[in-house]
Protein backbone atom coordinates (compact mmCIF):
# COMPACT_ATOMS: atom_id res chain seq x y z
CA UNK A 1 0.00 0.00 0.00
CA UNK A 2 1.28 4.06 -0.50
CA UNK A 3 2.44 5.71 2.08
CA UNK A 4 -0.60 7.67 2.64
CA UNK A 5 -2.76 4.58 3.06
CA UNK A 6 -0.46 3.09 5.21
CA UNK A 7 0.01 5.87 7.46
CA UNK A 8 -3.85 6.59 8.05
CA UNK A 9 -4.11 2.76 8.71
CA UNK A 10 -1.67 3.41 11.42
CA UNK A 11 -3.07 6.55 12.48
CA UNK A 12 -0.32 8.93 11.66
CA UNK A 13 0.96 10.35 8.47
CA UNK A 14 3.26 10.17 5.71
CA UNK A 15 5.79 12.30 7.37
CA UNK A 16 6.25 10.40 10.52
CA UNK A 17 6.48 7.22 8.35
CA UNK A 18 9.55 9.05 6.59
CA UNK A 19 10.74 9.98 9.78
CA UNK A 20 10.63 6.05 11.69
CA UNK A 21 12.19 5.36 8.03
CA UNK A 22 15.01 7.66 8.49
CA UNK A 23 15.27 7.29 11.87
CA UNK A 24 15.54 3.11 12.07
CA UNK A 25 12.41 1.94 13.83
CA UNK A 26 11.14 0.93 10.84
CA UNK A 27 12.79 -0.72 7.60
CA UNK A 28 12.98 0.50 4.71
CA UNK A 29 9.92 -0.04 2.48
CA UNK A 30 10.36 -1.24 -0.77
CA UNK A 31 9.76 0.93 -3.91
CA UNK A 32 6.89 0.29 -6.91
CA UNK A 33 8.54 1.04 -10.32
CA UNK A 34 7.47 4.26 -10.16
CA UNK A 35 9.75 4.56 -6.44
CA UNK A 36 7.06 4.89 -4.68
CA UNK A 37 7.02 3.14 -1.14
CA UNK A 38 5.18 0.12 -0.57
CA UNK A 39 4.42 -0.77 2.28
CA UNK A 40 2.53 -4.16 3.94
CA UNK A 41 -0.02 -4.94 6.40
CA UNK A 42 3.12 -5.95 8.59
CA UNK A 43 4.47 -2.90 7.70
CA UNK A 44 1.52 -0.76 9.43
CA UNK A 45 1.52 -3.38 12.62
CA UNK A 46 5.05 -2.41 13.11
CA UNK A 47 4.17 1.45 13.00
CA UNK A 48 1.38 0.92 15.51
CA UNK A 49 3.79 -0.50 17.82
CA UNK A 50 6.50 1.96 17.44
CA UNK A 51 3.74 4.68 18.01
CA UNK A 52 2.50 2.86 21.30
CA UNK A 53 6.50 2.78 22.67
CA UNK A 54 6.53 6.19 22.03
CA UNK A 55 3.35 6.77 23.85
CA UNK A 56 3.99 4.78 27.12
CA UNK A 57 7.10 6.93 27.33
CA UNK A 58 9.63 5.47 25.36
CA UNK A 59 12.32 8.00 23.37
CA UNK A 60 12.78 7.44 19.63
CA UNK A 61 16.76 6.33 20.40
CA UNK A 62 15.42 4.11 23.34
CA UNK A 63 13.00 2.70 20.53
CA UNK A 64 15.72 2.25 17.77
CA UNK A 65 17.83 0.97 20.44
CA UNK A 66 15.87 -2.42 20.15
CA UNK A 67 14.91 -1.78 16.98
CA UNK A 68 16.25 -4.77 15.61
CA UNK A 69 13.99 -7.14 18.20
CA UNK A 70 10.58 -5.33 17.52
CA UNK A 71 9.67 -7.75 15.27
CA UNK A 72 9.45 -10.07 18.28
CA UNK A 73 6.69 -8.23 19.78
CA UNK A 74 4.71 -7.49 16.52
CA UNK A 75 3.67 -10.94 17.01
CA UNK A 76 2.46 -11.11 20.31
CA UNK A 77 -0.89 -9.93 21.85
CA UNK A 78 0.19 -7.08 23.94
CA UNK A 79 3.60 -5.97 25.61
CA UNK A 80 5.96 -8.60 26.79
CA UNK A 81 6.65 -8.91 30.64
CA UNK A 82 9.62 -7.64 31.71
CA UNK A 83 12.56 -10.21 31.78
CA UNK A 84 11.89 -11.60 28.20
CA UNK A 85 13.90 -11.67 25.17
CA UNK A 86 12.94 -7.76 23.75
CA UNK A 87 13.75 -4.41 25.13
CA UNK A 88 13.58 -4.78 28.86
CA UNK A 89 16.77 -7.09 28.40
CA UNK A 90 18.77 -4.33 26.73
CA UNK A 91 17.50 -2.11 30.02
CA UNK A 92 15.93 0.11 27.70
CA UNK A 93 12.82 0.22 29.79
CA UNK A 94 14.56 0.56 33.59
CA UNK A 95 16.78 3.40 31.89
CA UNK A 96 13.62 5.08 30.89
CA UNK A 97 11.73 4.26 34.22
CA UNK A 98 14.78 5.57 35.77
CA UNK A 99 14.39 8.39 33.80
CA UNK A 100 11.11 9.82 34.65
CA UNK A 101 11.56 9.06 38.28
CA UNK A 102 14.10 11.62 38.29
CA UNK A 103 11.87 13.64 36.16
CA UNK A 104 9.21 13.58 38.24
CA UNK A 105 11.17 14.24 41.66
CA UNK A 106 12.55 17.55 39.47
CA UNK A 107 8.89 18.61 38.52
CA UNK A 108 8.08 18.16 42.46
CA UNK A 109 10.49 20.44 43.85
CA UNK A 110 10.27 22.88 41.33
CA UNK A 111 6.09 22.40 42.56
CA UNK A 112 7.40 22.88 46.17
CA UNK A 113 9.62 25.90 45.60
CA UNK A 114 7.15 27.80 43.76
CA UNK A 115 4.18 27.11 46.05
CA UNK A 116 6.66 28.05 49.13
CA UNK A 117 7.40 31.16 47.54
CA UNK A 118 3.80 32.31 47.13
CA UNK A 119 2.51 31.05 50.52
CA UNK A 120 0.60 28.13 49.10
CA UNK A 121 1.88 25.69 51.61
CA UNK A 122 0.41 22.72 54.00
CA UNK A 123 1.67 22.40 57.91
CA UNK A 124 4.36 20.01 56.33
CA UNK A 125 5.84 22.34 53.92
CA UNK A 126 3.90 20.59 50.85
CA UNK A 127 2.27 22.48 48.61
CA UNK A 128 -1.41 22.48 48.94
CA UNK A 129 -2.29 23.92 45.49
CA UNK A 130 -5.19 21.72 44.03
CA UNK A 131 -4.55 20.37 40.30
CA UNK A 132 -4.67 22.90 37.60
CA UNK A 133 -7.69 23.06 35.62
CA UNK A 134 -8.47 25.48 32.88
CA UNK A 135 -11.30 26.88 31.00
CA UNK A 136 -12.09 27.28 27.25
CA UNK A 137 -9.53 30.34 27.11
CA UNK A 138 -6.83 28.64 28.49
CA UNK A 139 -6.65 30.27 32.07
CA UNK A 140 -5.50 28.51 34.66
CA UNK A 141 -6.79 28.79 38.26
CA UNK A 142 -4.40 29.08 40.73
CA UNK A 143 -6.08 28.99 43.82
CA UNK A 144 -5.09 26.79 47.13
CA UNK A 145 -7.74 24.76 48.72
CA UNK A 146 -9.16 27.09 50.43
CA UNK A 147 -9.98 29.56 47.44
CA UNK A 148 -6.72 31.55 47.70
CA UNK A 149 -5.08 32.36 44.25
CA UNK A 150 -5.78 34.00 41.19
CA UNK A 151 -7.21 33.01 37.54
CA UNK A 152 -4.37 33.66 35.18
CA UNK A 153 -5.11 34.13 31.61
CA UNK A 154 -2.94 32.83 28.64
CA UNK A 155 0.32 33.10 31.03
CA UNK A 156 3.84 32.55 29.54
CA UNK A 157 5.10 29.36 30.53
CA UNK A 158 8.98 28.80 31.46
CA UNK A 159 10.21 26.38 29.24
Amino acid sequence: MRIGDAAAAAGTTPRALRFYEQRGLLPPAPRTMTGQRDYSARDVARVRLVRELLRLGLTVEDVRSCADRLRQLEVEDGLPRYGGPQCAESGVVRHRLGELDAEIDRLTRRRDRLAAAVGLTDSGGRGAVRPVETDRRGAADLTDASGRGASVADAPSAG
